[in-house]
């Protein structure tokens, strides 16, 4: 069974305006970048939180901290994805205590990836508040979570995915396509 692409619904300028247009919504949601900290998840949010992280350093003048998390012991369906979890380390630079915490993923669907990043983060500390950016929300979500930044709505179905291809990650052209399993 292969899978083949459906459409390329964002090419590389449109990754990068969509995190322009998120980085300067953040900046202005948190009234600067005092006490921000950006947290990006194991792995496609990693490379979109360090885009993020400099483009708000570029419009402020300052950059703020930023985190990486990774969520393999806390997903649900642990067992279903492999026999033998590959378990990164968390690298959060900061206490979260009374941080302004973004957390940065690539798509958002069912919320259970983003139910698990909150899980992670709450075992690091009480942070004042945890804000969500995704580049791209898809729907059919099966938890009650929603993004407050997000770079592009794209309403699917359920046999379709959207994948994020990203030139740190993949060592390709960035894009976004929606491709469906034949």
């Amino acid at each position: 069974m292969g899978v083949k692409e459906k459409a390329r619904i964002m090419d590389a300028e449109a990754i990068r305006r969509a995190l322009s247009r998120i980085a300067h919504e953040i900046i202005e949601r948190n009234r600067g970048i005092k006490d921000l900290l950006v947290v990006g998840i194991r792995r496609r949010g990693v490379p979109l939180a360090q885009r993020l992280c400099d483009r708000i350093a570029e419009i402020e003048g300052a950059r703020p901290a930023m985190g990486i998390l990774d969520i393999t012991l806390y997903r649900d369906d642990l067992t279903t994805r492999s026999e033998q979890p590959v378990v990164h380390r968390t690298e959060i630079p900061v206490d979260v205590k009374g941080k302004k915490v973004v957390l940065v993923d690539d798509v958002l669907y069912t919320g259970r990836t983003i139910r698990a990043a909150l899980d992670a983060l709450m075992d690091l500390g009480r942070p004042e508040l945890i804000q969500l950016a995704v580049l791209v929300d898809r729907g059919h979500r099966e938890l009650p979570i929603r993004a407050d930044f997000v770079g592009k709505n794209v309403p699917t179905s359920r046999k379709e995915m959207v994948e994020l291809r990203l030139n740190e990650v993949d060592g390709t052209e960035d894009m976004v396509l929606i491709v469906e399993k034949d």
